[in-house]
């Protein structure tokens, strides 16, 4: 299992969690154990490159997001590739991940992406 989590630079599992999804600097992707296996720029459309971030981070075989804020086609394209989406305000990597690593979070849904709260 890959997780996925937006960030704004590339520090890994003392990073900040980018206040957005698509629009973040970078993901970090996380293993089951919270270890680091991959840090990549944001290469979607919104990073200025190709596709949709939900597509980037498949590509790393993501089929866990962690963020702190998404859209609602953000989401359902999520779904559609097997993602599953856990939306929470931790500041850091660490924290969300222990959190989604403890079922602490819930799986996020359309109610819960920024254009809904």
């Amino acid at each position: 299992m890959i997780i996925a989590v937006p960030t704004d630079n590339k520090k890994g599992i003392n990073d900040n969690v980018a206040d957005h999804f698509g629009r973040c600097n970078s993901y970090t992707f996380l293993n089951q154990a919270g270890e680091v296996v991959d840090i990549i720029d944001n290469s979607s459309q919104h990073g200025g490159g190709q596709g949709l971030p939900p597509e980037l981070i498949k590509k790393y075989n993501a089929d866990v997001l962690l963020c702190r804020d998404i859209g609602p086609k953000a989401i359902n394209l999520c779904a559609k590739l097997g993602i599953k989406v856990f939306i929470n305000n931790s500041d850091m990597v660490r924290d969300i991940f222990n959190l989604w690593k403890n079922n602490k979070l819930k799986p996020a849904g359309i109610e819960d992406s920024c254009a809904n709260l």
